[in-house]
């Protein structure tokens, strides 16, 4: 790594889903604490279930699949606070990540409708109160509405979201697999009561679909971020827009790769530099460290190795990520 992002510089990171970021180990441990039955005994066969690999992961599709067992595995108010807990420390400890935000999907941690949400949502928020206690970061969660829901359960969400607010959920997001008949304007209702309550709004939009998914969710729900984003970068009128509006992009660099959205170092490469030509704010992220097997230092070490950005675009990368967090300063 660079001496400017040697180990005592303070990174941020916004885009990581709770699904993918916990240590195998720690999920090993928290399916038998559970009494889990999983279906191997075999430690690395269970970490090659819950990682990504060439030879399985050839789409995006193939790519959520693998969230089937860490959910499942998270699927209980102990799990969700030691999941919460060890993402955010082993981000401080690892990487000197001291801003970071994490987004999950309560409903997909409830075992359908099993375990309590508000349960949930109180075990996180005693994982994000403990980590906050033992180090010196600022973490804060992100509740993620769904493309397979219907209103009724997104707006349950919202309220959750909204109920703790105070308590260490800064945002909202849309996320999981396309659905046919989804459309975004159709959460235009919850974003608006959402921002009218102060919460950050960000969506994926520009990754499995094409750049008019982006055009919906900037018309429809005035997001101040936009996960992923890549496709934007099909049209000139939408990138436009995304500089004209101010919108942050939460790039996931590895991430586009492994799930096929990039289709290669040369892709991303065309990627970055029609962001930085059109002068389009965006945030390098992983995605889920450990699904994915990196972590942000590796992320930017990918990018300046591969002369995809250079030492000015990474810093002001990570002052972005700074300045456009959901976090409360202080």
């Amino acid at each position: 790594m660079p001496e400017f992002l040697g180990p005592q510089t303070k990174l941020a990171e916004l885009h990581v889903h709770l699904g993918s970021s916990v240590d195998p180990a720690v999920m090993w441990e928290i399916a038998h604490a559970q009494g889990i039955r999983l279906p191997t005994k075999d430690y690395w066969t269970f970490v090659d279930m819950i990682t990504v690999n060439p030879r399985k992961v050839k789409s995006f599709e193939d790519y959520l699949a693998l969230f089937h067992w860490t959910e499942l595995i998270q699927s209980s108010p102990l799990a969700i606070e030691a999941s919460v807990y060890h993402t955010v420390a082993g981000a401080y400890r690892k990487n000197n990540i001291t801003l970071l935000e994490l987004r999950f999907n309560p409903m997909k941690r409830n075992r359908g409708g099993e375990r309590d949400l508000d349960q949930i949502m109180m075990a996180a928020v005693r994982g994000l109160d403990r980590v906050s206690a033992e180090y010196p970061v600022r973490a804060g969660m992100i509740i993620c509405l769904d493309r397979t829901f219907d209103y009724h359960l997104n707006e349950i969400l919202l309220e959750k979201a909204l109920k703790y607010k105070n308590r260490g959920v800064v945002g909202i997001d849309i996320a999981g697999s396309a659905k046919k008949g989804f459309h975004y304007s159709d959460c235009k209702t919850l974003y608006n009561r959402a921002r009218k309550e102060g919460l950050g709004l960000t969506v994926h939009a520009g990754e499995d679909e094409g750049h008019n998914s982006v055009r919906d969710v900037l018309e429809h729900l005035e997001p101040q971020r936009i996960g992923h984003g890549v496709r934007a970068t099909e049209d000139e009128e939408t990138l436009e827009l995304l500089r004209e509006r101010g919108v942050v992009l939460e790039l996931c660099p590895s991430s586009n790769l492994n799930t096929r959205v990039l289709k290669g170092v040369g892709d991303m490469k065309r990627v970055f530099r029609q962001l930085n030509r059109s002068k389009v704010k965006y945030t390098i992220n992983t995605d889920g460290p450990e699904m994915l097997l990196t972590n942000l230092r590796n992320e930017f070490d990918f990018l300046l190795r591969n002369d995809i950005l250079k030492k000015d675009d990474v810093l002001r990368a990570n002052k972005t990520a700074f300045a456009a967090t959901f976090i409360p300063s202080g």
